[in-house]
């Protein structure tokens, strides 16, 4: 699967020359031009790194980096006409990961992207035997951001990834609505509509069902939700 890319400037054309080399790369883009914009797709499917200019409309992009960092580890790239130490040094205490000025080539943003992925995927290998869970008829591989029923790969978004890791790592309780809004996306309930759980759960049910898997997703009516290993009408 392509890593997806999130680019938040409002400058179209930079957006566009951007995503168009990105694309040429094998990433998969998408391009916004606010924060908000942004981060509401950002909390139903993450993707595997931003792209942030600091000047925006609205909401900039400072605040939308503190956003995102509290929510996710996905890596940050600033790039800004800012170049003083004081944005450059902001911009890496909010947990920026790299910080480019502009003007720039988009060969040093390409360069500096895959410099972040081979980070990423060398932090990753250093305890493999514990990035795979066995649930089931599900193996999920951490790594690979993959989830197979019976050998068959069953494509989940990243939301539905993260989802079903946090259920199947707390499989002997029930876990409520709020704290899903609180360890996945960082949130309280009263700042999102908590119906974003229920959706990717909805989601995730279809798929299991379209995959024949024995796995069922127990929901306890006004609280939350229950992964089990095959359904029992006694849960």
């Amino acid at each position: 699967m392509n890593k997806l890319i999130y680019i938040v400037d409002d400058e179209e054309k930079i957006c566009n020359l951007i995503k168009s080399f990105l694309e040429k790369d094998g990433f998969e883009v998408k391009t916004y031009n606010s924060g908000n914009e942004m981060l509401s797709d950002f909390y139903v499917n993450q993707c595997d790194l931003v792209i942030l200019d600091i000047m925006l409309p609205g909401m900039n992009g400072l605040s939308v980096c503190s956003i995102l960092r509290n929510m996710s580890s996905v890596p940050i790239i600033i790039v800004s006409a800012k170049d003083s130490d004081l944005d450059k040094v902001t911009g890496i205490n909010l947990g920026c990961d790299d910080y480019l000025t502009k003007p720039f080539s988009p060969i040093e943003l390409l360069a500096r992207i895959h410099s972040i992925f081979r980070r990423i995927e060398l932090d990753r290998n250093i305890e493999p035997e514990r990035n795979i869970i066995f649930f089931g008829d599900m193996v999920i591989n951490k790594n690979q951001l993959s989830a197979k029923i019976n050998n068959k790969d069953i494509n989940l978004t990243k939301t539905e990834f993260a989802l079903m890791i946090y259920l199947i790592e707390n499989k002997d309780r029930a876990v409520s609505r709020d704290e899903l809004l609180r360890k996945l996306w960082n949130l309280k309930s009263y700042e999102i509509d908590t119906r974003v759980t229920d959706d990717t759960i909805k989601r995730l049910r279809k798929k299991l069902q379209e995959n024949n898997s024995k796995i069922y997703l127990k929901t306890i009516r006004g609280f939350g939700f229950m992964a089990c290993e095959e359904y029992d009408d006694a849960l």
